[in-house]
């Protein structure tokens, strides 16, 4: 988990918005966080390490610890990062219109610090008909206690 001390707004139980700017997220966030959460990259198809992942827990932002999806809504989409069909609940996502590279598709973001995840498609299974396709690095996870 990214629980790293430096990091002063890591919490799973505060839920106010959170403002910064890009160099102090750069200060704070691992290189590889940062570029997906504040530049928007995307990760390699097939290499995140919750792509094939099949815990149940909840699956949290890696730069705030903001609840965004439960592993009941993951599901094998066979695309190469890590599908839900399904958001923990209708704040933790921010959606937006991405007509980058082409295409028209829908960037979502951490509802609490903003930072990119990946993008929403109406591909999904039932019952929403929606598949989440959320880089792994932008993740943490948290198993579930019995």
């Amino acid at each position: 988990m990214n629980t790293d001390k430096k990091n002063p707004v890591y919490s799973k139980s505060d839920n106010k918005p959170v403002e910064m700017s890009n160099d102090e997220w750069k200060n704070i966030l691992p290189g590889d966080v940062y570029h997906i959460a504040r530049e928007k990259g995307t990760e390699r198809p097939f290499t995140g390490k919750y792509n094939m992942h099949n815990e149940i827990g909840t699956y949290y932002c890696a730069a705030c610890g903001n609840p965004l999806f439960k592993s009941d809504g993951k599901f094998s989409s066979s695309c190469g990062w890590p599908s839900f069909f399904e958001p923990i609940n209708k704040e933790s996502i921010i959606y937006l219109p991405d007509n980058t590279h082409g295409m028209k598709r829908t960037e979502v973001e951490c509802g609490r610090c903003k930072a990119h995840l990946g993008h929403v498609f109406e591909d999904g299974p039932p019952p929403t008909g929606l598949r989440y396709c959320i880089n792994s690095v932008i993740l943490d996870f948290e198993k579930k206690k019995n």
